[in-house]
């Protein structure tokens, strides 16, 4: 095999090994709890992380049209905690919405189209 189909066939490989740890967040599991008209909404991701390089660094909730609410920022990667929890509060959702639709983002894609639907209970 001469040298350059080696490099090209190598870097083929390479990239073929990095789209398949580049899976989306996904989220588990939801819970909220309300006081005083004000919510917070906690959130169990689970995400690929390898490091600093690629991890889960965020999560949004967001109302059923699309109106963001709020935005967690995850501030590290969670390489050994998977799946991992974290909350976010002072929450206001607005009266008149039965749901929340949460969505994630990591380091590497941004934000991911997919959402998870969440009903709140009265």
């Amino acid at each position: 095999m001469n040298k350059n189909l080696q490099i090209t066939a190598m870097a083929t490989l390479l990239m073929l090994s990095t789209m398949a740890t580049a899976d989306a967040p996904i989220v588990q599991e939801v819970t909220t709890d309300e006081r005083g008209g004000s919510w917070t909404v906690s959130v169990t991701l689970t995400h690929t992380d390898t490091g600093w390089d690629h991890y889960a660094d965020g999560w949004e909730v967001l109302a059923p049209d699309g109106t963001s609410l709020g935005i967690r920022v995850i501030a590290h990667p969670h390489v050994a905690e998977q799946p991992f929890t974290r909350s976010l509060g002072s929450i206001k959702i607005p009266d008149g919405i039965d749901h929340i639709l949460i969505r994630a983002r990591d380091n590497v894609d941004g934000w991911f189209d997919s959402t998870f639907r969440f009903v709140l209970e009265n």
